[in-house]
């Protein structure tokens, strides 16, 4: 565990430092999920998760729940128009906390990240919602002529200052040959497994999502236990509704009875009370 300051000035510890995954590039696989809350972050640190990606709203959420896990913040492209904004809120993320700031906006933003110190991760490839420049939702660098585009647009974001790549749906094969020649941390997501970090959507990794994409494996069935777990409450709510109605519910084991004897002194008590309505 390393001793950090956070950009805000607070102590911290941290699993990983950026120089960390930096040294490990070439030598090591890291292992990258998503976080939404407290307890999906709990979980991810506890099962030794080294990175999480989550959205900059959610950062103190996640950080309540993995305090020591390096985190990178995305700043949604359609969250903040101007690269002021854009600026605005990586510095309010490094403040809160985050160790990384993500986005999927133009080099020029990046490199403003970046000269204000910031680690800064780009997004190439597959970017969904830039998905209508490559003509959809597509794989991408299956083509020698792609993939070396691939290698211009990783040296323009290396030389804008970034330190890390989301790559999402590449070629493996380009990949792995490209990873090695860039000095940026490459993280995969369903590019394959030549990548520096290989990352997987906590709901797809935990059986979680109705219809996966094709990159995704589920390593537990969530989706079969949350099922269970809503018949197991329609089984409860309709057995207590029934109890109720048909006076087996409550019970003597589930009320509190009066001392002994003290029920027939309330009884004789109200009899010689006065009634309540006259």
């Amino acid at each position: 565990m390393k001793r950090i300051y956070t950009f805000g000035g607070h102590p911290a510890t941290r699993n990983l430092t950026v120089a960390d995954i930096k040294a490990g590039k070439g030598t090591r696989k890291f292992v990258q999920t998503t976080a939404l809350n407290r307890t999906e972050a709990a979980a991810a640190q506890a099962a030794g998760i080294d990175h999480l990606s989550i959205v900059d709203h959610d950062l103190a959420e996640v950080r309540a729940g993995a305090p020591d896990t390096f985190t990178t913040a995305a700043l949604m492209a359609s969250d903040y128009e101007t690269h002021q904004d854009i600026l605005r809120a990586g510095i309010r993320a490094a403040t809160a906390g985050a160790d990384a700031v993500y986005t999927l906006r133009s080099f020029k933003a990046v490199e403003l990240l970046a000269d204000e110190g910031l680690a800064v991760q780009g997004h190439l490839g597959l970017v969904p919602r830039l998905s209508t420049q490559i003509g959809g939702l597509r794989a991408y660098g299956r083509t020698a002529y792609e993939a070396m585009q691939l290698v211009e647009d990783l040296r323009r974001l290396e030389d804008a200052g970034a330190y890390a790549v989301e790559l999402e749906c590449v070629a493996d094969e380009a990949i792995a040959e490209i990873s090695p020649r860039t000095g940026l941390i490459t993280h995969s997501i369903g590019s394959g497994g030549a990548a520096d970090v290989i990352f997987l959507f906590q709901e797809d990794a935990c059986g979680d999502t109705p219809n996966p994409p094709r990159h995704a494996k589920a390593f537990a069935d969530m989706a079969g236990a949350r099922t269970k777990l809503e018949a197991e409450r329609m089984k409860g709510l309709t057995a207590y509704r029934t109890a109720v109605l048909d006076g087996g519910y409550p019970d003597t084991a589930t009320s509190i009875g009066m001392k002994p004897g003290e029920h027939e002194k309330l009884r004789e008590a109200l009899d010689k009370r006065r009634p309540f309505h006259e």
